[in-house]
């Protein structure tokens, strides 16, 4: 499609699906693009995942939600950040990343059934495996949240891996610096209903630690 092709540095696109998941696995975060009142607005966000739906949830109050329940078109980019990339002159600096730009409108999901499974789905991309450790969520709190679901169709993946693209002969230092998301001890919340009781670490919140800072480790 004509809005998903790549002017500057074709070379870098990516027709991978694998390119697209492991971006979508990987990113906790992403920005979306809309229009309110003609004025151009980006607003990050949480995001959720099922087949070839991205999904975002917020206050029925927000004006995220609602510009993009009405149906107006909406863009979301998904990225990360690998490495800064110092090359001989200032010109030729760069950045490894790997990015995912998706364009399209979105729909309000009303199904009880698909509302549920894409609020799961957000929690479950955060912290894999912990949905089911949680008090269910009530009507009440369902009711009270706005999900909308924007096709994956329409997108595109643009990759940067490696040195500096051109060598010259001047006297500093090249190279790359790599960039990686790691995470910290966590830290126990301990409310007065717990009356001060500290619960084991769930598995899951290990996981997350672990597996971060392995990829970490794994691509030093």
């Amino acid at each position: 499609m004509e809005r998903t092709r790549l002017r500057r540095h074709p070379e870098l696109a990516s027709c991978d699906t694998e390119d697209m998941d492991e971006i979508l696995q990987e990113s906790l975060l992403c920005h979306v693009a809309f229009l309110d009142d003609g004025l151009p607005v980006v607003i990050p966000s949480t995001f959720g995942r099922i087949d070839d739906q991205l999904y975002l949830h917020g206050s029925p109050l927000s004006r995220m939600m609602g510009v993009i329940a009405s149906g107006a078109p909406v863009s979301v980019a998904v990225s990360l950040l690998d490495g800064l990339v110092l090359a001989t002159s200032a010109f030729d600096h760069s950045m490894n990343y790997r990015s995912l730009v998706v364009f399209g409108t979105g729909r309000s999901v009303t199904d009880s059934k698909e509302k549920r499974a894409a609020l799961d789905s957000i929690v479950d991309h955060l912290v894999p495996g912990r949905r089911p450790l949680l008090r269910p969520m009530t009507d009440k709190e369902i009711n009270a949240t706005m999900v909308v679901a924007i096709p994956l169709t329409e997108h595109s993946v643009k990759l940067r891996t490696g040195p500096p693209g051109r060598s010259e002969e001047w006297p500093v230092w090249t190279g790359v610096i790599p960039i990686h998301t790691v995470a910290g001890d966590p830290i126990q919340a301990v409310s007065d209903r717990d009356g001060g009781s500290t619960p084991p670490l769930p598995d899951q919140v290990a996981e997350v630690v672990r597996s971060l800072n392995e990829e970490n480790t794994s691509a030093s």
